[in-house]
């Protein structure tokens, strides 16, 4: 099997050594950059799986970078996760506006962004088909279906995004603006403040299968892990 390749963006050398040390024990084939020029030259180059990206980087930064990756024919599977400093929730939504598909902020133990890396590149290999299943639940994106034990179930064009962002990235906490981002369409600004009650909504109509979406206190929501 063809290692993963990583690309690591961030201008501190010392991070990125770590990084690389990490990620090549375990088993990514790696390339790293040091500025947003040097990174977009090596995603063309050579493709990445997925590019760890620092917002704050010289020449480009982290979130031009982001919007290049995603306007390149080229480069429209690559997975990208930004890093950020500031822990600023504007800067993980204009991110995930720009096609994003993760972020950690700093400072940051290095395990469980390797995970967060694995999960990206699982979903790069397994789900970039426009179906996902779980837990008796199976979503087609193309059709615009969900269904519960082989019943198609009724949602809404909102209740439907936030099944497909949540089901995406089992075990992944996100907090009721991102939600708001990836479902944002008509009134936003309505629709910040009925999160709740879409995801309410959905509960409902997942009868037993419900608590396949967990309340994060302080947080979001998240949908629950295989594991769990």
């Amino acid at each position: 099997m063809t290692a993963p390749r990583i690309l690591i963006v961030d201008d501190e050398t010392s991070l990125v050594e770590v990084l690389a040390y990490n990620f090549t024990r375990e088993g990514f084939d790696v390339d790293t950059a040091y500025d947003g020029r040097e990174a977009l030259q090596k995603c063309r180059l050579s493709v990445p799986d997925v590019v760890v990206l620092d917002v704050m980087i010289p020449l480009i930064d982290g979130l031009q970078v982001c919007r290049q990756i995603r306007s390149d024919p080229k480069l429209k599977d690559v997975r990208v996760l930004l890093l950020t400093a500031r822990g600023e929730e504007t800067d993980e939504v204009v991110g995930f506006n720009l096609g994003a598909d993760d972020y950690v902020a700093k400072p940051f133990r290095t395990r469980p962004l390797i995970e967060r890396v694995k999960a990206l590149v699982r979903r790069r290999t397994e789900t970039d088909s426009d179906t996902l299943s779980m837990a008796g639940l199976d979503i087609d994106r193309t059709r615009h279906s969900v269904t519960l034990n082989g019943k198609e179930l009724a949602v809404t064009p909102t209740e439907f995004k936030l099944l497909w962002t949540l089901l995406r990235q089992p075990g992944r906490a996100f907090n009721r603006h991102e939600l708001l981002d990836c479902c944002r369409g008509g009134d936003a600004n309505s629709m910040e403040r009925t999160i709740d009650v879409h995801v309410r909504a959905l509960r409902k109509k997942l009868g037993r299968e419900g608590d396949v979406i967990e309340t994060v206190r302080g947080v979001g929501y998240r949908c629950r892990s295989a594991s769990s």
